[in-house]
């Protein structure tokens, strides 16, 4: 094996469930020659890979007979600036809220409503990431990724990258592309997403009526804190599942039984569900299976409360989306990666 690699490594640290599975290899990426360096000398082993990020969007059920590719790839730069319009370039090893905070520094906003979001730079396209009103693609250029078939790099632009609620090209594409660098067009003028009312509630009580990009993120950083479990102290992955989009029909008749129902016209004329408030509804809410739990603050998030499997945690999942589907007739989609 190469000599960078490691053999049987815990992935504790580099999953935000905190699953103690092993990785039969483990090494981490800095730049792009190590990148492609860790690739063929997986090819010339034949040796499969799996390529993390932060860990944040991933559900290990076993041990991973694999090379793990971490990448570790750190940058960021200013690469066009009109005095309006300002262009930064990220490398995919960047965590993500520290890049949005050092963007904030420079007073450009554009990303103040996807703080606090963990992960890293690279993996925000993959699921097209988004919160509180505003997604990756609202401020997206472009990014460099490796063709792991061909070896050769290639810019994506907006329509390229074929993004979608939580997917991306990427995504539908798993094991071809491998993003090294992603760039994003911010905006020296604020222009403040406030569509989503606890942000709005938020500034109105700090006595804040024209935000900077600054007030924004500190008010949702503030909101996060409050409903998800920092993964440091509790195993987890953010929202576990996607808001389902389902015919208006359906919508109506889930309403006559649930007056209370959250729901939001789509363009199409379907309507998105909030999964949290069905798993809510369903009695899941602070229910636990030995370490595999939903969290008793926010029902969307699953959470390891030390020793959990991902299998269990996987299994509980299962469980809980068979139980919306047969109450609401709703087919609800996990958001981590199963590996």
């Amino acid at each position: 094996m190469s000599a960078q690699w490691q053999e049987q490594v815990s992935l504790k640290p580099y999953n935000t469930f905190g699953i103690d599975v092993r990785a039969r290899y483990f090494t981490e990426a800095h730049n792009d020659d190590e990148v492609r360096q860790a690739l063929a000398d997986a090819r010339q082993h034949d040796v499969p890979v799996l390529v993390i990020g932060g860990g944040s969007n991933l559900l290990l059920t076993a041990d991973v007979q694999a090379l793990v590719l971490r990448m570790a790839s750190r940058g960021l730069r200013i690469l066009a600036d009109d005095g309006r319009r300002v262009i930064v370039e990220a490398e995919a090893g960047e965590p993500w809220h520290p890049f949005v905070q050092w963007s904030l520094a420079q007073g450009l906003a554009g990303l103040e409503n996807l703080s606090l979001i963990p992960g890293t730079v690279g993996a925000a396209p993959m699921q097209n990431i988004g919160a509180y009103g505003v997604e990756i693609k609202d401020v997206f250029v472009g990014l460099t990724a490796l063709d792991r078939e061909t070896g050769e790099l290639h810019d994506f632009d907006l329509e390229g990258c074929q993004f979608a609620y939580r997917d991306s090209l990427f995504k539908q594409h798993p094991g071809r592309w491998l993003i090294l660098r992603v760039r994003f067009a911010l905006s020296r003028v604020m222009q403040a997403h406030l569509d989503y009312g606890p942000v709005r509630q938020r500034l109105s009580e700090q006595g804040i009526s024209q935000p900077t990009a600054q007030n924004v993120s500190d008010a949702i950083c503030s909101i996060r804190r409050e409903k998800l479990p920092d993964p440091v102290e509790l195993g987890n992955a953010g929202s576990f599942f996607k808001n389902p989009v389902v015919a208006a029909v359906l919508a109506d008749k889930i309403r006559l039984q649930y007056p209370g129902l959250v729901a939001y016209p789509q363009a199409d004329g379907q309507m998105k569900l909030a999964a949290g408030w069905l798993i809510e509804q369903a009695g899941w809410k602070g229910h636990r299976e030995g370490d595999a739990g939903v969290h008793r603050l926010q029902s969307l998030v699953l959470v390891n409360y030390g020793q959990a499997t991902g299998l269990q945690l996987h299994q509980l999942a299962q469980k809980i989306q068979a139980d919306i589907l047969e109450r609401f007739g709703v087919r609800l989609e996990m958001e981590p990666n199963l590996y």
